[in-house]
């Protein structure tokens, strides 16, 4: 197994300036790279007879607009994969971020890795990231007719509507949030000769 120093120095000599950053941290690398550059970069981690990374193990969409509870200066969504080489035993990680905040879109990875597939479904359910190509982008994880992404970080805790099931009309309607504010001021009640008095 080579050492991280060497996969850092490996990767960032075959993606060259494909790679935006290469980041070698805490026992990891990550590669950071554009969208234009994201087909090309994962094409070569997955084929270049140094690396290898035969396998997507994970792929998740991230909001940074709050990142460490501060506001984020950078982009605000970026995709990040995880990877695998079986052969060199060997994990990599890369973070590809989105160009536009208010449309994000990035190429989908479904022909380089197969096991994508559902991953870029479930971050465009629950970030609303699109990704070009997908054979089969929609929703995997909430109600075909739910309003908004729930990951995302300005998505409102209670939701946009609720859904119940009607026993008037026998079956699930959705009607818009009625939870109340509720007083979260704890009320304090001591016993009589509480605290020995």
């Amino acid at each position: 197994m080579a050492s991280i120093q060497n996969l850092y120095e490996t990767v960032s000599r075959v993606l060259g300036n494909q790679a935006g950053k290469v980041i070698s941290a805490l026992g990891e690398i990550t590669v950071e790279c554009l969208p234009e550059h994201y087909i090309s970069v994962m094409t070569a981690l997955r084929d270049h007879e140094e690396l290898h990374f035969e396998l997507l193990v994970d792929l998740c969409g991230v909001d940074y607009s709050t990142y460490k509870n501060e506001a984020w200066q950078g982009k605000r969504f970026a995709v990040v994969s995880q990877l695998l080489s079986v052969k060199n035993n060997q994990r990599i990680r890369v973070r590809v971020w989105v160009s536009d905040d208010d449309f994000p879109v990035v190429e989908s990875v479904v022909d380089i890795y197969n096991s994508a597939d559902w991953y870029e479904r479930e971050a465009f359910d629950l970030y609303g990231i699109m990704f070009n190509n997908h054979p089969d982008l929609r929703r995997i994880l909430t109600d075909y007719g739910f309003v908004g992404h729930p990951f995302r970080k300005d998505f409102p805790i209670s939701g946009y509507v609720e859904m119940r099931y009607d026993e008037e009309q026998k079956r699930v309607i959705y009607q818009p949030v009625t939870i109340e504010p509720r007083e979260i001021t704890p009320r304090i009640v001591r016993e009589e000769n509480y605290g020995g008095q």
